[in-house]
């Protein structure tokens, strides 16, 4: 995974810590507090948990933000998130003991309170007083990072004024790139401009550049996809401070650089690697789901014969990944031939071309007196969804990724709007969780791009995660 170094040298202390954190509560509660613990000192298996719980910890911590340097940089929200971190990897140590049976912790609960207490101390006094000491005096060792900006606009100058006067990030700025710029003229301060956007990948080459910031004024979305595409090319971080983009941090805690966000849209897994991870994990995950969700598909199938005529099932024609159709599954919550709705059809396309603002009650117009009595309880908790698991075991589908289009609705799309096609299709994704209806198309585009950049399996068990909250409290559902 592609990540700056000091992510990486963070991660490796705070596994340490962790991992030391276990064997010091042991200690504590067996040689300083006289607990019994019924436990092997040496046990293979004890040894085996602490260490996978140490990398789980990590997952976590990434999770609670705890690896964007302006989190690592505060005092209060750090240590807010550390505890909730802590707590939160308790809970399930003690369901993983309970379900395999552990001895350990099954035996004593001074344990936990010993591995909470040293862990949490243990974290923050390795991350105040020694890492962001380190970080801030040798930040140029820690992050070695040779930097250039792309756009020498009034969003250049502004993002290179903040780096140089607030810079806590270890950064060194090389130049800008700009077309409308001559080569070797000052652009701020003894900055210059290194030269054209066709040059950059051997001023990269040539100036061992670690990170490209996009900070291009005046730019349409689809030369900005383009322009981003051109920069992961390098296989170099690519990060983007861009309006264009604002949904993104608006929606998703995001890195700042002295105060202005910064999207990261470099992919941090290779894509065959990820497609393989995905599509075993889909695969099993939707028997699992299927199988465990087996008498809530029967209650509701009763429900919906009982209360309307008709199938059970409602199909549809779907895009999926590369523009290609399938058959898409749900629950049938409305009344029998009013699926056909002109009227939806014209405000969905009206709704792409113009893009409605996002406070509109729903992104799609709906006729609710033809919704069934069941129906408006499944839509507004989204169990009418739930055969998308039938999908998602096909392989049309990922539990993770944007949703699928209707055929209409793909044939309006620009071209840079059928990038979100480019990956599988998914039951739940970041703007899903994000507010579902009340996100706007666009918005909705974006959020989607954004995760296609960012995909890695812990972000997608971040978003199944999310999506139950979502779910229960039907927000943004219609």
């Amino acid at each position: 995974m592609k990540y700056p170094k000091y992510k990486y040298v963070f991660a490796v202390f705070d596994f340490a810590v962790i991992l030391i954190s276990f064997f010091a509560a042991k200690f504590i509660a067996i040689d300083i507090l006289n607990k019994k613990l019924i436990l092997d000192d040496n046990s293979l298996p004890s040894i085996i948990t602490f260490v996978v719980f140490s990398i789980l910890f990590i997952f976590i911590f990434q999770n609670n933000y705890l690896y964007k340097i302006n989190v690592f940089l505060t005092r209060a929200p750090q240590l807010t998130a550390l505890l909730k971190s802590f707590i939160y990897g308790a809970i399930l140590l003690i369901i993983f003991s309970f379900v395999i049976k552990f001895s350990l912790l099954l035996s004593s609960r001074v344990f936990m309170l010993c591995f909470i207490a040293t862990g949490f101390i243990g974290v923050s006094v390795v991350r105040l007083f020694i890492l962001k000491p380190y970080y801030m005096n040798f930040s140029k060792i820690l992050h070695n990072s040779n930097v250039i900006i792309i756009g020498a606009g009034k969003s250049g100058k502004l993002l290179a004024e903040k780096l140089i006067f607030e810079n806590f990030y270890g950064m060194r700025i090389a130049g800008f790139l700009d077309d409308n710029i001559e080569a070797g003229a000052f652009v701020f301060k003894e900055m210059k401009c290194l030269g054209k956007l066709d040059e950059m990948k051997s001023i990269v080459m040539n100036l061992e550049i670690d990170e490209i910031i996009i900070a291009i004024d005046n730019i349409g979305y689809e030369k900005l996809m383009s322009l981003i595409d051109r920069c992961n090319e390098l296989e170099k971080s690519v990060k983007l401070t861009s309006e264009l983009f604002n949904i993104v941090p608006e929606k998703i805690v995001t890195e700042t650089y002295s105060g202005i966000p910064v999207v990261d849209l470099s992919p941090k897994v290779n894509k065959n690697i990820n497609y393989i991870y995905k599509r075993v994990f889909d695969y099993v995950a939707s028997i699992t789901g299927l199988i465990i969700l087996s008498p809530v598909f029967i209650i509701i199938s009763i429900l919906i014969k009982l209360t309307s005529p008709g199938k059970i099932f409602f199909t549809q024609m779907r895009i999926g990944k590369d523009g290609k159709p399938f058959k898409f599954y749900k629950f049938r919550s409305m009344k029998i031939n009013s699926d056909s709705d002109k009227e939806r059809e014209s405000f969905m396309i009206d709704f792409i071309k113009n893009n409605y603002a996002a406070n509109l009650n729903s992104t799609k117009i709906i006729n609710e007196n033809n919704i069934t009595s069941v129906g408006k309880f499944i839509r507004k908790t989204s169990l009418d969804e739930l055969p998308q698991l039938i999908n998602v075991l096909k392989g049309d589908m990922s539990l993770v990724g944007p949703r699928p289009c209707l055929k209409y609705e793909y044939d309006s799309y620009d071209d840079w709007h059928k990038r979100r096609h480019t990956v599988m299709p998914g039951c739940t994704g970041v703007w899903q969780v994000s507010g579902r209806s009340t996100v706007s198309f666009r918005d909705s585009v974006v959020l989607d791009l954004y995760y296609i950049n960012n995909m890695t399996p812990w972000l997608d068990l971040q978003l199944i995660f999310k999506t139950f909250p979502v779910m229960i409290f039907g927000r943004g559902a219609k």
